[in-house]
């Protein structure tokens, strides 16, 4: 569901010339909200999977072990409940008749007949390289960045790479290898990114039990960790840097 919602979100990022219109941003707002809901379970689910990874001979493991499920079960309950909404249910409704036959789609005028008419592949190289361009000028900063705006960059990170796996099927295959190579390094920086933010929230989860009296032996993000990932991510958007100077 939370893959199926971010590629959903990034279209609308990525179209976004063509799909402004009154009811968009709307409609982005409640599917971040929706995002944000199920992300907070997942954390838990991969914070939960750490700590059961623990020896249950050391002091206190099945303790924090059952702590740990009862917080990830209270968030499951929450989960439920708001699926079940009346905010959920209109968040389906509305979303699904904005992209059938929302305003975006009917919009006249020169420019909007104009972004409509302009194909599809010559808008969606230039997007890709003007998204390119963007996440490399920012991974410059990678590491002084500090949690949340490395967080952000990852964020970033998956569209772009979300973007370029939708849109394979758009390029005849020899224009579209140079997005495949830049596609790889996108998806080992992904994946140390998504590391460093996996082990900075459950370092932020156990805080949270931590002032209920739970102590969590165990260190989702060590320093050795954190610079080793920061290392593959840095790596990655260097080797992607030169491609894009090739290109």
């Amino acid at each position: 569901m939370r893959l199926a919602l971010t590629h959903l979100r990034t279209a609308i990022l990525f179209f976004s010339p063509m799909v402004h219109d009154t009811i968009r941003d709307e409609v982005r707002d409640e599917l971040k909200w929706l995002n944000s809901e199920l992300g907070a379970v997942r954390d838990l689910d991969v914070a939960v999977s750490r700590v059961k990874a623990l020896d249950m001979k050391r002091p206190r493991a099945a303790e924090v072990v059952r702590s740990w499920d009862e917080k990830r079960a209270e968030s499951h309950r929450y989960l439920a409940r708001m699926l079940n909404s009346v905010r959920y249910r209109w968040l389906i409704d509305q979303t699904a008749g904005w992209i059938e036959n929302g305003p975006w789609s009917t919009k006249t005028g020169k420019q909007a007949a104009k972004q409509r008419a302009s194909p599809i592949d010559s808008y969606s190289a230039s997007r890709l390289e003007e998204w390119e361009d963007k996440l490399l000028k920012r991974s410059r900063k990678l590491r002084k960045m500090d949690t949340k705006k490395r967080h952000r960059l990852r964020l970033f990170n998956k569209k772009l790479t979300y973007s370029i796996d939708s849109l394979e099927d758009v390029f005849a295959d020899d224009p579209f290898s140079e997005q495949k190579t830049a596609l790889k390094h996108l998806i080992k920086a992904q994946k140390s990114l998504g590391q460093l933010n996996d082990g900075a929230r459950g370092n932020e989860l156990a805080g949270e039990l931590e002032q209920k009296g739970v102590q969590t032996p165990v260190k989702f993000l060590k320093p050795e960790r954190e610079k080793r990932l920061m290392k593959k991510a840095s790596k990655a958007y260097r080797k992607l840097g030169k491609l894009r100077q090739r290109g």
